[in-house]
């Protein structure tokens, strides 16, 4: 949250050595001596800085009023010091998990502070976008949104958060070798600046390498996985069924199947008996779930089959057998399948839930790109099995799930890339 430590400096007085004395404090981390010089003041530049003091001690709703109040006092006639007041409300807008915000009044703050040769901040700017971006999945606009950040130029604060952003694609689009670098560059970034939170949070990234990140099941076999695994797995072009991110992958090529369930379900039954087959019946009991099937069933398994044999192609062959079909990849490296570490429908819902902070249900349903009745389902599903909990009513709600240790979740969050 430093977003407007550098609040400008024009008034001359007594007054003008508490606004620096805070700006410096609260650079520092240090939000309860950046409130002791401005906590009796109620104009622009000490409501932007208490502002930013009271998201840096966890009250984002009472934070989020200041800013606005500053940013409303600062009006049109002090554009810099308005776009900083609005960055800083993106960033306790992106802590509160309110992702539905315009993004275009974010990048013009940014353009603004540009304009104003404030660079650090319009890189601050910059780099909230990249959050934003990652929360919602969108790793292809992150990276675009990471390119144009002069990362060397930043101060380190902002540099270990870059750092982060950076590890978080790479890990996400599963290059551990680019994500371990980027993580380095990260801690150094912040040892140089001196904030123990966040040392904290690049430690916590750092030690995703070494935690299991799905389960793989081959030739009747299951063990988990760690990241650097499922790449080098992923890179020996055998035939992956990926039901993290729903999807069969060989080599570089990817089938996305999540938007398909029935045919999802299919191949990952054929996939688990790989290089076996699978009885028609099975498949009709687990694809349609039904357990008399009759020969209207045979014929919809057909038809599904027919589908799924027409999108596998560049991948693999589905091949009937004499009682029912198996799936067997073009090249001869085998068949395996990805599970999520853990079990059930709900576990991408589980992992964004895992970050510890409080979600609403919109945001959640615009990072899994799915209805707000479907998220409130889930959440009710995993309220009642102790898996989630809710504080607040209406609008106000928010929901909450312990951390999932032991584990790490990459694989589960919401990603518009195929695994690359």
């Amino acid at each position: 949250m430093a977003g407007i430590a550098g609040t400008p400096a024009r008034y001359a007085g007594p007054m003008d050595s508490l606004i620096a004395a805070a700006a410096r404090a609260l650079s520092a981390g240090d939000a309860v001596a950046a409130l002791k010089h401005v906590s009796l003041r109620d104009d622009p530049p000490a409501l932007a800085l208490r502002g930013i003091a009271m998201a840096q001690l966890g009250e984002l709703p009472r934070s989020r009023e200041l800013l606005r109040q500053a940013a409303r006092g600062f009006g049109t006639h002090e554009a810099r010091s308005r776009a900083r007041c609005q960055v800083a409300e993106a960033e306790v807008a992106l802590a509160l998990r309110e992702l539905g915000g315009a993004a275009r009044t974010l990048d013009l703050a940014a353009q603004a502070l540009q304009a104003h040769g404030d660079i650090a901040n319009a890189q601050h700017a910059r780099l909230i976008a990249v959050r934003r971006s990652l929360l919602l999945g969108r790793l292809t606009a992150a990276a675009d949104e990471l390119a144009r950040i002069d990362v060397q130029a930043l101060p380190p604060p902002l540099r270990a958060v870059a750092g982060l952003a950076a590890g978080e694609v790479a890990l996400r689009s599963l290059r551990t070798a680019d994500a371990r670098a980027a993580l380095a560059r990260a801690r150094e970034a912040a040892r140089q600046a001196r904030i123990p939170a966040l040392l904290a949070e690049v430690d916590d990234a750092l030690a995703a390498f070494e935690r299991p990140a799905a389960r793989c099941l081959q030739g009747g076999a299951e063990r988990a996985l760690r990241l650097d695994e499922i790449e080098t797995l992923l890179e020996s072009g055998t035939l992956v069924l990926d039901a993290c991110r729903h999807g069969l992958r060989a080599g570089g090529s990817w089938l996305p199947l999540a938007r398909r369930p029935v045919l999802f379900t299919l191949a990952l039954a054929l996939a688990e008996a790989g290089p076996g087959d699978v009885d028609r019946d099975t498949l009709i009991e687990r694809a349609f779930r039904l357990r008399r099937p009759d020969e209207t069933h045979r014929a919809r398994l057909r038809v599904e089959i027919g589908r799924l044999r027409a999108l596998a192609r560049p991948l693999a062959r589905l091949e009937a057998t004499a009682r029912g079909y198996a799936l067997r990849p073009l090249a001869q490296q085998g068949v395996a399948v990805l599970l999520p570490p853990i079990a059930g429908e709900h576990a991408s819902l589980q992992a964004l839930l895992a970050d510890g902070a409080a979600w609403s249900t919109s945001a959640l349903a615009l990072a899994l790109d799915a209805s707000q009745r479907t998220v409130q389902r889930a959440l009710a599903e995993l309220e009642a099995a102790g898996h989630a909990r809710s504080v607040g009513r209406a609008r106000a709600q928010r929901w909450l799930a312990p951390p999932l240790a032991g584990f790490t979740t990459i694989l589960l969050l919401p990603s518009a890339l195929p695994l690359t």
